[in-house]
């Protein structure tokens, strides 16, 4: 019970401008009371509070990396096969009287080399390396398996004021009548406000002054400050000429009713009210006394936050990105619009006070509400808790950015948390990124640059899976086939040394940035590998029969000839599943190729030379690399049309980059 007060709940809704609260309202936990006094009764406690609420989401809030999943999935395919494949070798080879122990040594190294062991290292030096790009953008990544995340968020909640707005209440062109100076009207409003008070209102009334020696020329008589009883504030002020007159400012109600003659202006004021409450303008009312001391209504202040300069061609440009935005804000539904509308996201502005009331055979018809809403409004924690959670429901990739305590738990559960710059401990530490500059601007570079890191993950992941089809498949064909073990237990170290080793350079690779959300697809990355592992499969056959039947080399010399064509022409297939036009459309970087081409000299030494095998000489190590080469461009080909197979969308082969850069991995594992 008692007068209204002015309440401070900026650590719950992120909104800095006081919110007014009288007897029957529900005051909550956290926010700060900053003018007037009221008794309550306090009905909940600890983390029954909304403030109790946010810390309990932030420890409840858990999210499952897509990129684990991914891994576990290329890894339980990948030892699946090597496991069928080993235990087929092993029955047919002992079944034809060869030695047990030798065969199981044998085939004990073909799984080991065969297993990606090396993929999430290799994954996690290429997530590294890039979260050390993306600090050179101003975006400080605090969590590896977000650059995965931000490559495929397809839904990003974005925060109003800081973000979109530049936080700062800023003012509109003022209503006057007829006779009275815009400027006259601010320079009433400034003489009724207090610098030293740190009020936003009275800050935004003062910096809409252009004459400030002309302000400093009239002296403060007397100074009643604002109450959320009165409802305004007034000064009795002195003129450079002694005059004396007074000035207020405050709820256009309050200051219309101190004109006694304001029935002949009231329905132009309410007009202009009205007008500026549909733009989501805060409306103060300016009024001051004339010489026979009578006030006067003078004209009406409308008081916004402004978008920040970058917003609405940042907003443009995530739209190419194909990201959806969907604006998040505590404050009213109208102020909601408005900005929403300005920025064109939309006006579809959802009240978020409606998620409480919902029933629960209403669920799903609120889940499709938030899915095909523009924006939320009027939003606490626990909303933004709720609306990321039914987003990743319906398949959504969710972003959220956030500054405040009051953003960490929707942080925390979205798969990419975004603490903007300047946020609080708090949202730093539940967020997977953290920008270190404003606005959406950093927020794109970072989307873009992780798309790129994605690229360079999905390359070596199409590779790894078709060089261990091409190494069992081979392998197995021969036994089987050829009744013969076509490479030795230590020309398969070799080969996992060497090229794993090299093909850690993919992490420098060049790479375009998709204009597409992107996914781990496995349907997409297991057929185009599977595809370049079966031509992989038939390279080497190749080269067997050219070894045996056309140059009549000796069983240890075709072994090395094998040997060479699976390392110089594995390494090749790098080249070919890191782009998807043909291979010569993306620019290798120049450490992918002098490290892997390092790489194969020291292999073709090891062949030349005979180290720990057969030597071949340099006429047929250069038969070997002529016959990978060639066969290397139809390999590329394969790839295209694996790419049209195995992708929804259709894309010529030669130069047409515009639709090649469509094909992405996008579906949800």
């Amino acid at each position: 019970q008692g007068d209204p007060v002015q309440v401070d709940e900026s650590a719950l809704t992120g909104e800095s401008m006081p919110v007014e609260h009288k007897t029957g309202d529900i005051v909550y936990s956290g926010s700060t009371l900053k003018l007037g006094q009221i008794d309550a009764v306090v009905f909940a406690t600890g983390s029954n509070t909304y403030y109790g609420k946010t810390a309990r989401l932030v420890q409840t809030a858990k999210t499952k990396s897509h990129l684990q999943k991914a891994i576990m999935k290329m890894a339980d395919f990948l030892l699946g096969i090597a496991l069928v494949l080993a235990v087929v070798i092993i029955i047919v080879t002992i079944d034809r009287g060869s030695p047990f122990l030798e065969v199981l040594q044998f085939v004990l190294v073909l799984i080991v080399a065969a297993v990606p062991v090396a993929m999430p290292a290799v994954l996690s030096i290429t997530m590294a390396l890039g979260a050390g790009r993306l600090a050179q953008k101003k975006a400080i990544v605090t969590k590896l398996s977000s650059i995965e995340e931000v490559a495929g968020v397809d839904v990003l909640c974005s925060d109003k004021t800081g973000t979109l707005t530049q936080a700062k209440l800023t003012l509109g062109d003022p209503f006057t009548f007829e006779r009275i100076e815009p400027q006259e009207v601010v320079f009433c409003a400034a003489l009724s406000s207090r610098e030293e008070d740190q009020d936003p209102i009275d800050n935004a009334v003062l910096n809409g002054i252009k004459d400030r020696e002309k302000l400093r020329s009239y002296k403060i008589e007397h100074y009643t400050p604002f109450d959320p009883v009165h409802k305004r504030t007034e000064a009795l002020i002195r003129s450079a000429n002694g005059k004396l007159f007074r000035v207020s400012k405050g709820a256009p109600q309050v200051i219309m009713a101190l004109d006694r003659q304001i029935d002949q202006k009231k329905d132009a004021i309410e007009k202009a009210i009205n007008g500026f409450a549909r733009k989501g303008f805060r409306s103060i009312g300016v009024a001051r006394t004339d010489d026979s001391d009578s006030w006067r209504f003078i004209g009406i202040i409308p008081l916004y936050d402004p978008l920040r300069n970058d917003s609405k061609s940042t907003v443009d440009m995530t739209k190419k990105l194909g990201l959806s935005i969907k604006m998040v804000t505590g404050d009213q539904i109208a102020i909601g619009k408005e900005i929403s509308r300005q920025l064109g996201l939309g006006t579809n502005i959802m009240d978020a006070s409606a998620f409480s009331k919902t029933k629960q055979h209403q669920v799903g018809e609120l889940a499709d509400y938030i899915e095909k809403a523009d924006g939320f409004a009027q939003v606490f924690p626990e909303h933004k808790y709720h609306i990321v959670e039914v987003l990743q429901q319906r398949g959504h990739i969710v972003g959220m950015t956030g500054d405040g305590v009051n953003d960490a738990p929707a942080l925390k559960k979205a798969d990419a948390g975004i603490a903007v710059s300047g946020a609080t401990d708090a949202a730093r530490s539940a967020a997977s990124i953290a920008l270190l500059n404003p606005g959406l601007s950093v927020i794109i570079d970072a989307i873009r640059e992780s798309r790129r890191i994605f690229e360079r993950m999905l390359s070596y992941a199409v590779y790894r899976i078709a060089e261990t089809v091409a190494l069992l498949g081979f392998i197995t064909i021969m036994t089987l086939v050829f009744n013969v073990f076509p490479i030795t237990p230590i020309m398969i170290v070799f080969l996992a040394i060497l090229n794993d080793g090299s093909i850690l350079s993919i992490a420098y690779d060049n790479t375009r940035s998709a204009p597409e959300p992107l996914r781990w697809k496995m349907t997409f990355v297991i057929g185009i590998s599977c595809a370049l592992g079966l031509f992989a499969i038939a390279r080497s056959i190749g080269i067997y029969y050219i070894s045996r039947d056309w140059l009549t080399l000796s069983p240890d010399s075709i072994k090395t000839m094998i040997y060479l064509n699976l390392s110089v022409g594995g390494i090749l297939t790098i080249y070919a599943a890191r782009t998807r036009g043909p291979f010569w459309s993306v620019k290798p970087a120049k450490t992918l190729l002098f490290i892997t081409l390092g790489a194969q000299i020291i292999a073709t030494l090891l062949a030349v030379y005979g180290i720990l095998m057969a030597p071949i000489g340099w006429q047929y190590a250069g038969t070997v690399w002529g016959y990978c080469l060639v066969l290397f461009i139809f390999q590329d080909f394969v790839k295209l049309g694996a790419r049209r197979i195995f992708s929804d969308e259709e894309s010529g082969y030669f130069g047409q980059h515009s639709k090649e850069d469509r094909f992405h991995p996008i579906e949800q594992l």
